[in-house]
């Protein structure tokens, strides 16, 4: 691997400032940072990738003591595999529902915005709350998923029933 980045490369390259990757590199966040004969940091293109994923492991929730524990598990090789992708996995869960907890979050806002778009526009307080708003369009999504699934239910006998016919 070619260590040919200085840290005023790599911070140009990953948009941080310099102190901020001493930092990561202090905190145990950067894996394989080489020196040169001058004591100057050197890093490489792999650098780059992995200052990336740092900032999306954080960026989704990850603690820092959780990011020093990915490092570490990173820095021991194939050995630690499956615990690496343990890690991520449970991170991976965490952040879908977060995920999921948030467009719940924005679909109220939505159905508020639109509940004061109307009142602007009409001059008058609409009849249907944002609440009630929300619990109606979840209730149509929700039969329009159960209609989905039975659509492709029908689909998938039909299979099979014409594959029971078929001549073998």
């Amino acid at each position: 691997m070619r260590y040919d980045l200085r840290i005023g490369e790599i911070a140009k390259r990953t948009g941080r400032s310099i102190h901020t990757i001493r930092w990561y590199e202090t905190q145990g966040l950067i894996p394989g940072v080489v020196r040169d004969q001058g004591g100057r940091r050197r890093y490489s293109e792999h650098h780059v990738g992995w200052l990336d994923l740092m900032d999306r492991l954080r960026y989704t929730g990850m603690s820092i003591a959780q990011m020093r524990e990915y490092t570490t598990l990173v820095k021991q090789g194939d050995a630690a595999l499956k615990q690496r992708r343990a890690l991520l996995a449970a991170h991976q869960a965490r952040t879908r529902e977060t995920i999921a907890r948030w467009t719940q979050a924005l679909a109220l806002i939505d159905a508020k915005i639109e509940f004061y778009d109307e009142w602007v526009a009409d001059g008058q307080r609409p009849a249907v709350e944002p609440h009630r708003r929300l619990r109606k369009a979840e209730s149509q999504k929700a039969e329009s998923r159960k209609a989905e699934s039975r659509k492709a239910n029908r689909k998938l006998g039909h299979r099979k029933a014409e594959n029971r016919n078929s001549p073998a």
